[in-house]
Formats: C-alpha cells, sequence, structure tokens
C-alpha cells in the first residue's frame, strides 16, 4: 500500500516536473532569447514579485544585461510571456501597427466585487474597449481641458501656498508627499468634485488615509495577487476578491456625487464631461452606441484616475523637481522660458502651458495628467529656487514592487524668490484676469 502510495505520488511530481519543463521550453523553441534565472512552476515570479527587490530594479537589469537583444522572453508561473527592448520595436507596435495589438492582458474576474473593473479602459478589450474608449476620449479633447484649467490653476496655487507655509518651519520638505498631496487635490476636485482640503490638513483627510490605504501592498493583498497569478481558477473557485475593500468608498462618494450633480450643481470637471457624455447618447436623433456610457462606466473610470494618476502624478513631479535641483542652469532655462509666458500673455495661461517648449522636454514621455503636471512645475518653478537637502545629492529609491518612485526620506529645499505677500495678492488678480479671458 505505502509502495502504490509512494509510486503514485513519484509518478504525479515528475508528470508535474516535465509538464513545468515543457512549457519553460516555449522561448527556446521558438529561437527567442530567454532571461535566465527561472525555476520549475514559478518561472521567473520569484524575482518579479519579491518584497525585498522592486521589480522595476530587476527589469532594469534585464535590460542592461540583454542590451544586444530586441526582445526576450520570460515567465510567469508557467505563462510564456514577450517583454520588448527595442524602443523602434515599441514605437512599431504602439503606434504604426497598434490597431493589431489593441487589447492588454485578459484579467479574469474572481469576485463580484471585481465588478468595477469590467468598465475601467485598462481592463476591457476589444469592441467593448473601443466603445467606450471612443465616448470617453472626447472628455480629454483640448477644448475641454480648458474648462478643467482654472480648477487646475486653484490646486497649483494651493500647492505653492503649502510650501511657502512649510517652509517657515522646516527647512526641507519631503519630496514625493508635497507632490502627492497635489496630485490628490488634482484628482479628487477634477475626477470627485471634491474639496478634500489635503493641504490644509497635511494629508490627513478621511479621501487622502483612503488612497493611501488602496495603494499599501499589505501582506495578505500579497498572498491573494500569489495565488491568482499562480491559478486564476483557484482564486475564481474560492470567489477570492482581488479587489481593495477602499474601492467600494470610491465607488459610494463618486455615485452620491453623481446623485447631487443630477440635482444641479455643475461644476465644469470630468465627472460633469462624462454625465454630460452620457446624456448626449440618448439623443434620439444619434445612432445608439455598443457600448452605451453608464454609472458604473463613469464610477469605473473616475476610479481610474487614482489608480493610473495618483503615483504617477507625484513621482513624475518628484524626479523633474530632484533633477532641475541638480542642475541649476537647467532650472533658471525653465524659469525664464515660464517668465517669457506670464510677460505674454499676463500670467499662466493654458495656452501659454501648452506652447513652452522646454517644459514640455522636462516630461517627455509624461501623457496621462500632461497639463496638470506642467501647471503645478510652472507654478512651482515662477517662486521657488529648488536644490537638494544635504547629503542627499543623489536620488534614493523607494523600496517597492510597483513603480519606480522617490524614497520617502527624500527632501528637497524651496527658496522662495519673490515677496511671498505680494506674490499672494497679485495671484489673485491673475486668477481673476485668467478665469475672464478663458470665458471670453
Amino acid at each position: 500500500m505505502l509502495f502504490t502510495v509512494a509510486l503514485l505520488v513519484v509518478t504525479l511530481v515528475t508528470a508535474a516536473w516535465l509538464y513545468s519543463k515543457y512549457c519553460h521550453n516555449y522561448w527556446a523553441a521558438r529561437g527567442v532569447v530567454t532571461i535566465p534565472g527561472y525555476i520549475p512552476f514559478l518561472g521567473h515570479s520569484h524575482k518579479l514579485y519579491r518584497t525585498s527587490y522592486p521589480r522595476w530594479l530587476y527589469i532594469d537589469e534585464v535590460y542592461k544585461n540583454l542590451a544586444e537583444s530586441k526582445f526576450c522572453g520570460y515567465y510567469e508561473q508557467l505563462t510564456p510571456t514577450f517583454m520588448l527592448m527595442d524602443p523602434e520595436l515599441v514605437k512599431t507596435i504602439l503606434i504604426k501597427d497598434f490597431d493589431h495589438f489593441v487589447d492588454r492582458r485578459h484579467i479574469r474576474l474572481t469576485s463580484k466585487r471585481d465588478g468595477v473593473f469590467t468598465e475601467m479602459l485598462t481592463t476591457i478589450n476589444g469592441d467593448h474597449w473601443k466603445g467606450i474608449r471612443s465616448v470617453v476620449s472626447p472628455t480629454f479633447s483640448s477644448g475641454r481641458m480648458k474648462g478643467i484649467f482654472p480648477l487646475v490653476a486653484l490646486k497649483a496655487d494651493a500647492l505653492v501656498d503649502y510650501i511657502h507655509r512649510q517652509i517657515k518651519s522646516h527647512s526641507a520638505l519631503p519630496l514625493q508627499k508635497t507632490f502627492a498631496l497635489f496630485a490628490l487635490e488634482v484628482i479628487s476636485s477634477c475626477a470627485f468634485g471634491m474639496e478634500t482640503n489635503a493641504f490644509e490638513c497635511g494629508g490627513e483627510t478621511t479621501f487622502n488615509v483612503m488612497v493611501e490605504k488602496l495603494f499599501a501592498v499589505s501582506f495578505f493583498r500579497k498572498i491573494k495577487l500569489f495565488l491568482y497569478l499562480l491559478s486564476p481558477r483557484i482564486t475564481s473557485f474560492f470567489k477570492i476578491s482581488l479587489t481593495a475593500p477602499e474601492i467600494v468608498f470610491f465607488e459610494n462618494v463618486i455615485m452620491e456625487t453623481m446623485k447631487q450633480r443630477e440635482k444641479g450643481g455643475k461644476r465644469g470637471d470630468f465627472l460633469d464631461l462624462m454625465m454630460e457624455a452620457r446624456e448626449d447618447q440618448k439623443d434620439p436623433n444619434l445612432k445608439a452606441p455598443k457600448y452605451p456610457l453608464k454609472d458604473a462606466t463613469i464610477v469605473a473610470n473616475s476610479i481610474l484616475f487614482i489608480l493610473a494618476g495618483y503615483e504617477t502624478t507625484a513621482t513624475t513631479l518628484s524626479f523633474v523637481a530632484f533633477l532641475l535641483a541638480q542642475h541649476p542652469e537647467q532650472q533658471q532655462r525653465l524659469r525664464q522660458e515660464l517668465e517669457n509666458i506670464v510677460k505674454e500673455y499676463g500670467t499662466l495661461t493654458y495656452q501659454g502651458i501648452m506652447e513652452a517648449k522646454f517644459l514640455d522636454a522636462c516630461i517627455s514621455g509624461m501623457r496621462f495628467a500632461l497639463m496638470e503636471t506642467k501647471l503645478a512645475l510652472a507654478k512651482t518653478f515662477l517662486e521657488f529656487e529648488v536644490s537638494c537637502a544635504p547629503g542627499q545629492e543623489q536620488m534614493e529609491f523607494a523600496k517597492e514592487i510597483r513603480i519606480m518612485k522617490p524614497s520617502p526620506d527624500m527632501k528637497i529645499v524651496f527658496k522662495p524668490l519673490i515677496n511671498c505677500e505680494q506674490e499672494l495678492a497679485r495671484r489673485d488678480c491673475d486668477f481673476s484676469h485668467t478665469v475672464a479671458k478663458e470665458e471670453q
């Protein structure tokens, strides 16, 4: 009996090992360079998802070690995954031949709580994606963005005021946290229609706390993610939800805000724009879209603003500010361009910001929240000379698995260029002038 059981176990283990070896021969059989270091069953997952070493740093090492290759392959468990290395090939796929590579990786929903992802642009595929994109994209047109500009300008001014207050009692300010507050204020105002007063409360608001929890990767969440990557069928069978509980909070906030907007009180933000697009679809003279803009679509893509825009916007601003602090001559070049814009338009206008070539070059490649990022940089560097904090002349990165971003300990020094009281009075006058000009 024991011999039979042992033989059965050995047979099953051997069969599983052979199957794993067969799966891990996928790229070699096709002549594609394979990243070394994969192990049976897990592939490269033990390196991609370890907590002690950032994923982005591992990928950076792969790029350097395989610099001669245009592409390579690796394995997430038993699934073969393709990695592009050549910039020209990336451009070909994302621009010239994009119509053949529209779909993103399929995400298998494992619980009813994951329903918010069924309408999110980054998780849907095929005709569904095209249908939703055709409705949502017009809300990001230049004309619509001009309408959002005054709201973003208010938050950029609030960022400057916050820095002025903080430097009275602090010699240097936390790099990532400072710009994260700006990103939070813009998202809460323009996507959720809320005033969170994050600058006044130092980020200690309910909205901010929920955002921080949303991005925190707890041990339990890591276990759920690992089970999903190992086998989506297992998480689906046990109905293990991948959705963070905080998502429900944001769903409720958006639904409540939409109810209030339907009763009146529009703000001209993204939520209004999407609700207007939803109403436009009801026009009997227009052909009804195959995938209409529903309440669930508006909620999902409002939440996407947080998931796609919060850390990325704050990190971009942090990196640009730090690099300009390292290179004072380029900082002065940017400031000169911005001062010329103010001389021409009387203040920082939407048109002026979009025409600033060197400002655009500073964040070349950034496409999400482009106008918001540019305006925050413009307002900041018009009023402050920025320098590295003593002993922090080199960037230190956070040891996290999501994205490359500065360590929470990284700080930066802001030195006012003009008298604060005079500037606050001038800004109030300039902003009134901007609003009047945009309305014309």
